[in-house]
C-alpha cells in the first residue's frame, strides 16, 4: 500500500460531494482510494499504483503552484497524462467558467476543453463524436457567451429536416409546426443555458434565431455565431451550402455524430466528405469526441463504448 501525504486534500473538490469523484477516479486508474486523515491511501496493482502515484503527485504540483482545481479539473489533468501530454500537464491550469445568465459551463474533459479553445480561435469548428459528449451543449454555450461579450450580434441554430419530404406532409399544422420536432433538441440546450424570458425575448426579436437548414439557402450571415447540429445528416450540397453562408465577423461550429446517419439510401453523408476536403486548411478546427468525454449517466458512457468496440470490429472484417 501506497500513502501520499496530501494536507490540501479535504479541501479540494478532490473527494467530490458524498465521495463521488473518489469513485470516478478509482475507477479510472484501477485501484482502491481512501482518505485518512491529511493522507490519500493508495491500494491495488504495483503497476496501477505506480500510475497513480505520478497522477497525483502532479495533482499535488499544481495544487502548490495556486490552482484551486475544481471536480473536472482532476479528470482534465489524468486525460493528459493518459495521453503521455507531459508539457501539457507542467503548464495545466483550470479552464475559466462560461458565466451564462441561467448556470455556469465549465469543461468536463480534456477533449472538451480543447473544443472551447479551438471555438475561440477559429472560425470554422468540426465537432465530432457520439450522444452525450456536449457537442452541442457547449457550442452554444460559447454563442451565448459571445452574445453576452458582443462578439456578434445574433446567434442562428441549425438542423436538417432528414424527413422532409412526404413524411412530414402527414403532419398537423403549418411547415413551422412541422418542423418544431427535428428543432426541439436545440430549445432544450438554449433554454438549460438561458432564463426562459431571456431566451424567449432573444428569439422575439430575432437575435436568436433556431431553423431547419433549408432556409438558410440564399443568405450571407454576417456578425452570426451559427451552429448547424446533426451535420452527420447533411448531403453533400448541404454542407457546400451552408460552409458558403459564412459572412464576416461570423463563426461557424459543425456537430455531427457520424454513427448516426439518417439520410436515405445512396445518399452520403456531407460532413465526413467535408472533413477530408478541409482536413489540410489550418484555419478550420476538427475535434473528436470519444466515450470519456460522455456527460450522461454513466450508463451511456459504457453504452457507447461497447458501440464503438463493436463497430470497430465490424469494419476489420
Amino acid at each position: 500500500m501506497e500513502i501520499i501525504e496530501h494536507p490540501c486534500i479535504r479541501k479540494s473538490a478532490f473527494s467530490g460531494v458524498l465521495d463521488k469523484n473518489l469513485k470516478k477516479l478509482e475507477k479510472r486508474l484501477g485501484v482502491s482510494l481512501s482518505l485518512r486523515g491529511d493522507s490519500l491511501l493508495i491500494d491495488g496493482p504495483q503497476d496501477r499504483m505506480d500510475f497513480a502515484k505520478q497522477y497525483f503527485d502532479i495533482i499535488k504540483n499544481l495544487e502548490k503552484k495556486g490552482n484551486s482545481l475544481k471536480e473536472e479539473d482532476f479528470h482534465i489533468a489524468l486525460d493528459l497524462l493518459e495521453e503521455g501530454e507531459g508539457d501539457r500537464i507542467k503548464n495545466f491550469f483550470p479552464s475559466k467558467p462560461l458565466n451564462l445568465s441561467r448556470k455556469t459551463v465549465t469543461p468536463k474533459s480534456l477533449n472538451q476543453q480543447d473544443y472551447i479553445q479551438a471555438i475561440k480561435k477559429h472560425d470554422l469548428v468540426f465537432g465530432i463524436g457520439p450522444a452525450g459528449t456536449g457537442k452541442t451543449y457547449l457550442a452554444m454555450a460559447m454563442a451565448l457567451s459571445f452574445l453576452q461579450h458582443k462578439a456578434v450580434t445574433r446567434i442562428i441554430l441549425i438542423r436538417p429536416a432528414v424527413e422532409a419530404g412526404e413524411k412530414l406532409g402527414f403532419l398537423p399544422g403549418d411547415m413551422q409546426q412541422k418542423i418544431n420536432p427535428y428543432l426541439r433538441p436545440l430549445y432544450d440546450a438554449l433554454f438549460d443555458l438561458a432564463k426562459t424570458d431571456q431566451a424567449n425575448r432573444l428569439i422575439e426579436r430575432g437575435i436568436i434565431e433556431i431553423a431547419p437548414l433549408a432556409y438558410m439557402r440564399g443568405r450571407t450571415l454576417n456578425s452570426a455565431f451559427i451552429i448547424l447540429d446533426e451535420a452527420q445528416n447533411t448531403t453533400k450540397e448541404q454542407m457546400k451550402m451552408i460552409l458558403t453562408r459564412t459572412g464576416f465577423d461570423s463563426k461557424l461550429v459543425v456537430t455531427a455524430d457520424i454513427t448516426q446517419i439518417d439520410l436515405p439510401q445512396p445518399q452520403k453523408s456531407g460532413v465526413i466528405h467535408a472533413m477530408k476536403i478541409l482536413e489540410n486548411i489550418k484555419e478550420i478546427a476538427i475535434l473528436e469526441f470519444n466515450h470519456k468525454d460522455v456527460v450522461r449517466h454513466p450508463l451511456v458512457q459504457k453504452i457507447v463504448k461497447a458501440y464503438q468496440k463493436a463497430e470497430s470490429k465490424a469494419q476489420k472484417k
